[in-house]
């Protein structure tokens, strides 16, 4: 599996490579700053990209906005962004266009090696992956938010798990009931949030993107 990474810093930008590897992954180009970072996506088109947000030569979310252009011009470029603090308009962001192949991560979890191995594998295979603190915060904030108020206590705890990416079976295993109780769960959140079934649309992505939105 292909990666172009970006990291501006230099001993984490080697780790990283070295930790993917070391999994199987093969590194096409590992920059350290948007301008690189864009011209390695184009040109390269990886099975995914592992980007840090802030990269030079502006250190704000150079690094975001580079793999956003990237996926205008290869619709369903699988992203992975690391970030260093929650920022929630990332996610936003990164859901935007309503397709998959996307995840948002803090940078600690690259440190539990299962977990960010998994997330890069799960993005790159079309997935969506949020990270766990932006998603309780979330859940914290929009407690009494639109769209959210017709979900129930656990429906709203199936679409947080959701959001982290967990397919159906394994939020089943993390709530302790049948895989069918959660599919009955995910019909609920879907017609309780207006998404209708559609071979064009990915639900589970769109569900994870009313989630996000809430947060105004």
């Amino acid at each position: 599996m292909r990666v172009v990474l970006a990291e501006d810093l230099f001993l984490l930008r080697e780790g990283l490579a070295r930790l993917l590897e070391a999994h199987g992954f093969t590194i096409e180009a590992a920059v350290d700053n948007g301008p690189e970072l864009l011209k390695a996506l184009l040109e390269h088109r990886p099975d995914v990209a592992v980007v840090d947000v802030r990269l030079p030569p502006s250190f704000t979310d150079e690094g975001l906005q580079a793999a956003l252009k990237a996926r205008e011009q290869v619709p369903g470029l699988p992203v992975l962004v690391l970030s260093q603090y929650v920022e929630q308009l990332y996610a936003r962001e990164l859901l935007a266009d309503g397709t998959g192949g996307i995840g948002y991560l803090l940078k600690d979890r690259v440190f539990n090696t299962d977990q960010f191995v998994d997330g890069v594998r799960r993005v790159a295979s079309g997935g969506t992956v949020m990270d766990p603190e932006v998603i309780s915060r979330l859940l914290a904030a929009n407690a009494r938010d639109e769209p959210l108020a017709a979900l129930t206590p656990r429906e709203r705890e199936v679409l947080a798990l959701m959001a982290e990416g967990r397919s159906n079976a394994a939020i089943a295993q993390r709530l302790f009931f049948s895989e069918g109780a959660v599919s009955k769960h995910t019909s609920n959140i879907f017609a309780k949030l207006g998404i209708r079934a559609s071979d064009d649309d990915n639900r589970r992505v769109l569900a994870v993107l009313a989630y996000l939105n809430a947060e105004r």
